[in-house]
């Protein structure tokens, strides 16, 4: 390993207010959440029902945060979340979430109850980063008080339906990005040295480590490898420092690590994480991957209820 270093601040010491405010103003924005978010969305209104269960301000923009329900929610019903975009940057996830909302949503009218959030970081998918407006990572605040906007929002979406939830899956990626930039941000904002990682090529997941769901797990891989790779463990049977305990899959404890999949309380959840910037998989694949994953997931579960 070597050691990676970040052009905001000195070495070893956190980032305050100044640090912040140069990495702010290094972001800029390079595509459009309106455009490319907010226009579809709003060809799918006379399928869904479309409310904004929050608003972000952040500077000059603003930014109104979008989900969308079944029509005719029937309470009898089994639920299930859909989220993407936690990670502004990982575009598969966003895409995927559309993907799935404009072709195969409709096959689970009348069988269960969907909410779909497709870009909870809609600062970060502008600028195609991790972090939101306030150098935060939105996906280690999904906790009580969170200083990020984003999450807060959307726990206070999910918060009258907490354990009524049958399913969450949360979509990702992995990135060379994460080695080049987001890792050594991550370092130098909080004042630490990083040692550089190896990405793993390929697909894979992460469980609860404090639910594990190795079934569901492996459904969901299996429904993906007709579409793209699954990541090999490393040298050391891990990926991205942790255990592989399945192939294509890892466990966090994600309640501890204030991940979004904590906030249902539902049986089974799982973080996708495409790679994007793989020679042998294209953007199409990346996006059907990650609708192959919701679909596995949603059958799954309405296998399992």
């Amino acid at each position: 390993m070597t050691t990676a270093f970040y052009p905001i601040g000195v070495p070893g010491t956190p980032w305050g207010r100044p640090e912040r405010q140069a990495w702010r103003d290094r972001r800029t924005k390079i595509r459009s959440y309106a455009e490319d978010v907010g226009s579809r969305l709003q060809a799918l209104a006379d399928r869904f029902d479309i409310s904004v269960y929050g608003e972000l301000t952040y500077a000059d923009d603003t930014y109104p945060l979008y989900v969308l329900r079944s029509m005719d929610w029937n309470p009898d019903l089994p639920n299930a979340l859909i989220t993407g975009g936690v990670h502004g940057y990982e575009t598969s996830g966003v895409m995927g979430a559309l993907e799935f909302l404009e072709h195969h949503a409709g096959g689970y009218a009348g069988r269960m109850n969907l909410l779909i959030a497709p870009c909870v970081s809609p600062w970060g998918y502008e600028r195609i980063n991790r972090w939101n407006f306030d150098a935060l990572d939105p996906n280690r605040n999904f906790r009580a008080d969170s200083p990020a906007e984003e999450c807060a929002a959307l726990m206070r979406l999910i918060a009258p339906l907490r354990g009524q939830f049958l399913l969450h899956i949360d979509l990702h990626e992995t990135t060379d990005s994460d080695a080049s930039e987001f890792r050594p941000a991550l370092a130098a904002r909080d004042g630490q040295t990083y040692e550089t990682e190896e990405i793993p090529d390929g697909f894979y997941l992460v469980d609860d480590s404090q639910n594990p769901r190795p079934d569901f797990q492996k459904a969901i891989i299996e429904a993906v490898a007709t579409i793209t790779h699954i990541a090999p463990p490393d040298a050391e049977g891990a990926i991205i420092g942790s255990p592989v305990i399945a192939p294509g899959v890892i466990a966090y404890p994600v309640a501890e690590f204030g991940l979004c999949t904590s906030i249902t309380g539902a049986r089974y959840t799982t973080i996708t994480e495409v790679y994007p910037d793989s020679p042998l998989a294209s953007p199409e694949q990346c996006n059907a991957a990650q609708v192959a994953a919701v679909c596995a997931a949603l059958d799954y579960g309405l296998g399992h209820i």
